[in-house]
């Protein structure tokens, strides 16, 4: 059956190793099942809510990827994506999450007929590569910042950021916080950090996930202590798992189908659908295209030769998974630790997704887990996405200075897409006024969309 379905022995694999390797996957981002409710929450939307729409999210989209493709990839909503969702949409740009979701609704479907054609690759060819790295670059940056914020590492001052201090925060917050709440929390997050980069270099197999345990467990060993005191009024709860309801599942119904249509046709929505494409697409080529070479999956030319597949199934999960009331659903760059155990087809990414499908039973779990002890995930999944930094030719600067404008503009401008906008503004303009749009056979897309947001930032 499972050989029939899976053409284990084609791809010179067996049910064992497949099994193994989808467990290993979902170990490696079970992290996100505890971090997009907390960065989510941040809009307003139900913490509860949103890890319910996680985790059916991921095991949708998961198990999509089996049927359609046959790969071992795993999908659930992106880092990166979210922080978007959350911080520039909403918090930055003042829409509500509901209209932030039709954003990601309307992606979906674009992306879905992309998918069924070869404009994806159009699109994808059209944008510089330099710039492509630049953009994973700036949104690590972002993410690593938004950590540091979230464990109040980083407050604001006098000095617009500074690090953290008692008085600092309280003056920042206009509250009366002390060491045994904010104090101690800000010093298991710096611990969490280095248990976690300690994990990352031993290539302990989940290694995030289990940062995140680790550190929530030192944070219940100090509450027990009396070095944590909770204090709910500012901000500061319980860590222990509240099981007053058993194990139930959180109902989905405060977020499910909450799509706002009103204001769809304006500038601005048009420049949010674009950020959200414009990531999720050269995000989910690149993770696509990255593991599967890591995997020897690429045929003579280079090429992943299912590929259409696998994004019909991340451009569906996205569309299903906004309407389940979470950001953007894509395949995760985790899934290269499942292919390195040995996985090589669908029946990896199933097994993933009948985990993450369990996992909705362990929500008090995960919905305790604090935003100090998330933190030193989102700032070494930054680290990750720095890396990229490695691919940009520093050594021409009018591909250097374009990259480093919209790697700067990210984390300084609290937005992703004003780095991506800015970033094509400025690739256009000093390759065209410079001589060397010629050169480089600068697409017209690009000039369409240097247009468009120059008109943005005039009119808006």
């Amino acid at each position: 059956m499972l050989e029939k379905l899976f053409k284990l022995s084609a791809n010179k694999t067996d049910a064992k190793t497949e099994v193994l390797a989808g467990i290993t996957t979902f170990m490696t981002m079970a992290y996100i099942l505890a971090v997009n409710p907390n960065i989510l929450s941040a809009t307003g939307m139900d913490s509860g809510a949103v890890f319910t729409a996680t985790a059916l999210a991921a095991f949708l989209g998961t198990l999509l990827m089996a049927i359609f493709a046959n790969y071992p990839f795993a999908l659930a909503p992106g880092m990166g994506l979210n922080a978007y969702f959350a911080y520039t949409v909403v918090i930055g740009m003042g829409y509500s999450w509901q209209y932030a979701l039709t954003a990601v609704f309307a992606e979906g479907i674009v992306f879905i007929i992309l998918s069924l054609t070869n404009v994806r690759e159009a699109i994808f060819n059209a944008i510089p590569l330099n710039l492509k790295s630049a953009v994973s670059v700036g949104i690590g940056l972002f993410i690593a910042f938004v950590g540091l914020q979230n464990a109040n590492i980083v407050i604001g001052g006098s000095t617009l950021l500074q690090l953290f201090s008692v008085d600092g925060y309280n003056a920042a917050k206009g509250v009366e916080a002390s060491f045994n709440n904010v104090g101690i929390t800000v010093i298991l997050a710096l611990i969490g950090i280095i248990v976690t980069g300690i994990l990352v270099v031993k290539n302990v197999k989940g290694n995030i996930l289990w940062g995140i345990l680790i550190t929530w467990g030192l944070g219940i060993i100090c509450q027990f202590a009396g070095l944590y005191v909770p204090n709910p009024e500012i901000g500061f709860y319980n860590l222990l798992p509240d099981f007053s309801n058993g194990l139930s599942i959180p109902s989905l119904s405060p977020i499910f189908a909450k799509l706002q249509f009103d204001g769809v046709f304006s500038l601005d929505f048009l420049v949010i659908l674009f950020a959200f494409l414009f990531v999720d697409l050269f995000d989910t080529l690149g993770t696509l295209v990255g593991v599967s070479s890591k995997a020897g999956m690429l045929d003579e030319e280079g090429k992943l030769p299912n590929i259409k597949g696998a994004l019909l199934a991340d451009a569906v999960a996205t569309t299903a998974g906004a309407v389940l009331g979470t950001s953007t659903t894509t395949t995760f760059v985790e899934s290269a630790s499942g292919v390195s155990e040995g996985g090589r087809t669908g029946l990896t990414a199933v097994t993933t997704a009948i985990l993450f499908g369990l996992s909705l039973f362990l929500s008090p779990i995960f919905l305790a887990i604090p935003s100090f002890a998330t933190a030193p995930a989102l700032i070494i999944v930054g680290l990750y996405m720095l890396s990229n930094v490695i691919s940009i030719d520093f050594s021409d600067m009018s591909e250097a200075i374009p990259c480093y404008v919209c790697i700067i503009a990210m984390p300084f401008f609290y937005s992703i897409s004003e780095g991506i906008s800015m970033g094509i503004i400025t690739y256009v303009a000093i390759n065209l006024i410079t001589g060397k749009a010629k050169e480089k056979k600068l697409s017209a897309l690009m000039y369409v969309l240097a247009v468009l947001f120059i008109l943005k930032y005039i009119f808006l």
